[in-house]
């Protein structure tokens, strides 16, 4: 059968014959849909569940794609309600399930044009987690999809801005040029992960490194919204760090972009270009909130004296205290990266500041009962 592309074809005639005259009945049937519907791309989300991904799935909806979730038996499917998503549970700790599993989908000529890996953690109790899923999973999905013939035409992995580390000091701004530094075993993992893909040959990736991600369902900055709303605006150390951010759908809308692209075998720093500080954060915070705050600096050598007592004994129990000296290493650093070539490759420019994210975000916590 032959393709179409870009046309729209209208059958637009039909003879009928009333009392020997001929009537051309006209109906425009657009066959454009239905062309559509034979060459519609198809696209695999892991980590459809969360955050990030959920959002990644309505935008792949709302742009015409067949959608196929990857997630685990237990995933919670409060955002992925649209009767058009298709769910593959995946079980990346398997790579023979994982084989097995996209076998099957090769066998009923389920085929993907795109993969979104954004599956992987960014919590964790052991440090070794870290590893087995951001790096291990990783490697266990792109052996499977090598072994059963099923690379697609791009894989875009979602990493991190950890996965380079913080501004080296003396400098302004971290570069793709310049040597990854990670500080944390989150960051480590991922980094772990970007150079198992970049090894591959044959095998088209776009690497996507994003800087703190914000927005409506988040849960890690919405502990401090809470936090604000209850009149406490806790600021880490007696400097003022320099970070930016990215409102979630700038970065899902830019995913997409270099996803739909000619550009291959690329990573990029995503960020909305703009330099803050987490005072001017809470300061927008408990504008929308409209509250008076008291703040709270808490100095880094306490801190460490916390960490320093605190991670022998969770250590114990195999655990990490959320006050270890990796967590400060990354709180107490700048976060500025430097998105030119995101702007020169794809024109890129942030629909949301600080302000209008923060703004939709508090709406959204508001209108859920969040807060």
């Amino acid at each position: 059968m032959r393709k179409f592309e870009n046309y729209e074809l209208i059958i637009s005639f039909s003879v009928i014959k009333f009392n020997d005259k001929v009537q051309l009945a006209y109906s425009k049937i657009k066959l454009e849909q239905i062309l559509k519907a034979n060459n519609m791309k198809r696209i695999l989300i892991t980590g459809a569940s969360g955050f990030i991904g959920s959002f990644m799935v309505e935008q792949a909806i709302s742009k015409g794609y067949e959608v196929y979730a990857g997630i685990r038996e237990t995933s919670n499917k409060q955002y992925l309600k649209d009767k058009r998503i298709k769910f593959i549970e995946l079980n990346f700790a398997d790579t023979d399930d994982l084989k097995k599993t996209f076998s099957n989908l090769k066998k009923q000529n389920i085929l993907f044009n795109y993969i979104i890996h954004n599956a992987g953690i960014t919590k964790a109790n052991k440090r070794q987690d870290y590893f087995t899923i951001n790096y291990q999973y990783t490697k266990n999905i792109i052996e499977a999809l090598i072994f059963t013939n099923l690379i697609p035409d791009k894989f875009v992995y979602m990493s991190s801005l950890a996965a380079h580390g913080p501004v080296q000091k003396g400098e302004k701004i971290m570069k793709l040029s310049d040597k990854p530094s990670p500080v944390t075993s989150y960051g480590k993992s991922k980094l772990q992960a970007e150079n198992l893909i970049t090894s591959k040959s044959n095998f088209p990736y776009i690497i996507i490194r994003p800087i703190g991600v914000y927005g409506p369902r988040e849960k890690d900055f919405y502990i401090y919204f809470k936090l604000i709303k209850n009149h406490f605006q806790p600021l880490i150390g007696f400097n003022k760090t320099r970070v930016s951010f990215i409102y979630v759908k700038d970065l899902v809308k830019i995913i997409f972009t270099a996803l739909e692209s000619d550009i291959k075998n690329k990573t990029y720093f995503v960020s909305d270009g703009i330099v803050s500080n987490s005072l001017t954060f809470g300061n927008i915070i408990k504008k929308n909130l409209n509250r008076k705050t008291i703040k709270i600096r808490i100095p880094i050598c306490l801190l460490k004296i916390t960490a320093f007592f605190l991670e022998p004994i969770y250590g114990l129990f195999g655990k990490i205290p959320t006050a270890n000296f990796e967590k400060i290493n990354e709180l107490k650093s700048s976060w500025i990266c430097d998105i030119k070539p995101l702007e020169n490759d794809f024109n890129f420019k942030a629909d949301y500041n600080l302000k209008q994210g923060i703004y939709e975000t508090t709406k959204w916590y508001k209108k859920e009962n969040w807060l």
